[in-house]
C-alpha cells in the first residue's frame, strides 16, 4: 500500500517540478507550466485564489485620481468665475484727495512759484552742460596731445563717444555693448599731465533716466572688483567725505625690469544719473592725499 506521504510526493509532483516555475497566462485565468496547465481554482492547501492572483499593475489608478482633481479644479474656476460674474459690480474708494485739480490757465507774470534750487533738484545741474561740472584743471597741470590710456582717445572739446570710452577698457567690444544696453546719454572728460611724466584723467559718465540704474550699475561694477588684487587695487579703499557710496584708492607700485616704477591712484563714486572716475598715474608715489582731494572737488561739483 502506498503511504499518504508518497502518494503525495508521487509522479504528480515530480512533474510539476520538471516543469518549471508556473506562469500566470493574460486573458484565460490560470496558471501554466512548461508541461500542463492547471486551473485558477486548482490552487494549493492553505492559499486562497486571491492569493494566486499576479500582482497588480501601478498607475491607472493614480491617473484616475489625477484626472478626476484636474477636472473638479477646472469645474471650481468655472462656478466661481460664472458667479463672480453675476454680482453687481463694488464701486471702488474714493481717492485721498477728491479735489485735486489744476488751475485752468497759467498764472499771471510775476506771480509764478520760485524754481526748485539745484540743492532741491539735483538734475537741474547735470541737465545743463556736464563739461561745466568737471574739476578745474589742477595746479601745475598742463593740457596733453597724447591719450592718458594706452589705446584709448583725447576728449574731443571735453566730449567723449561712448565708442570712444570704451577704448580705455580692455575688453572695448563688451563695454560697448554694456553701454548700449544701459543707455548712456553722454561722457565728458579732462587730461591733463604733471610733472614730467604723471597724468590726470577724468570722466563725468551720464546714463538717460528709465528703469534701470545706469550710474549706479556702473559705478557699483567697477567698485566690486577693485579689492582684487589682479585688476583692482587689492583692498576695499576709504570713502569719500560727503558721499554715501564713493571710495579712492591708491593702487601697490608696479615694477617692471627695464621700466620706471609706476603708481596709480583711483576714485570712483555716483551722484544722481551721473557717475565720475578720476585716475592719476605717475612714476614717483602717489598720497592719498592727492586722489582724495581731487574726489572730494568733483563731488562738491556734482
Amino acid at each position: 500500500m502506498t503511504s499518504p506521504e508518497s502518494s503525495a510526493a508521487g509522479p504528480a509532483a515530480t512533474d510539476q517540478a520538471a516543469a518549471g516555475p508556473a506562469q500566470w497566462v493574460q486573458g484565460q485565468g490560470h496558471w501554466q507550466t512548461g508541461a500542463e496547465t492547471a486551473p485558477l481554482a486548482d490552487v494549493r492547501d492553505g492559499e486562497s485564489a486571491a492569493d494566486a492572483r499576479p500582482p497588480r499593475r501601478h498607475g491607472r489608478t493614480a491617473l484616475l485620481i489625477a484626472t478626476a482633481a484636474v477636472l473638479g479644479l477646472v469645474a471650481g474656476i468655472a462656478v466661481g468665475y460664472g458667479v463672480q460674474a453675476e454680482r453687481p459690480p463694488t464701486p471702488l474708494p474714493a481717492l485721498a484727495q477728491p479735489g485735486l485739480a489744476y488751475p485752468g490757465k497759467a498764472l499771471p507774470e510775476g506771480k509764478e512759484p520760485d524754481p526748485l534750487s539745484d540743492k532741491e533738484d539735483r538734475s537741474r545741474r547735470t541737465a545743463g552742460d556736464l563739461r561745466k561740472l568737471l574739476i578745474p584743471r589742477p595746479k601745475g597741470a598742463r593740457e596733453v596731445d597724447v591719450p592718458t590710456f594706452d589705446g584709448g582717445s583725447l576728449p574731443v572739446d571735453g566730449w567723449m563717444t561712448a565708442a570712444d570710452y570704451a577704448t580705455e577698457y580692455v575688453d572695448e567690444g563688451s563695454m560697448f555693448e554694456y553701454f548700449a544696453e544701459e543707455d548712456i546719454r553722454r561722457v565728458a572728460g579732462a587730461d591733463w599731465e604733471r610733472g614730467q611724466y604723471g597724468q590726470i584723467a577724468v570722466r563725468l559718465v551720464q546714463f538717460r533716466s528709465g528703469a534701470g540704474m545706469g550710474a549706479v550699475d556702473f559705478a557699483e561694477s567697477q567698485l566690486d572688483y577693485m579689492p582684487e588684487s589682479d585688476e583692482g587695487a587689492g583692498y576695499a579703499g576709504d570713502p569719500i567725505k560727503g558721499s554715501g557710496n564713493g571710495r579712492y584708492f591708491v593702487y601697490p607700485v608696479q615694477n617692471k625690469p627695464g621700466y620706471l616704477p609706476l603708481y596709480e591712484a583711483r576714485a570712483l563714486g555716483y551722484r544722481g544719473d551721473v557717475m565720475f572716475d578720476i585716475h592719476i598715474f605717475d612714476t614717483r608715489p602717489i598720497s592719498k592725499r592727492d586722489i582724495r582731494t581731487l574726489a572730494e572737488r568733483q563731488l562738491e561739483r556734482l
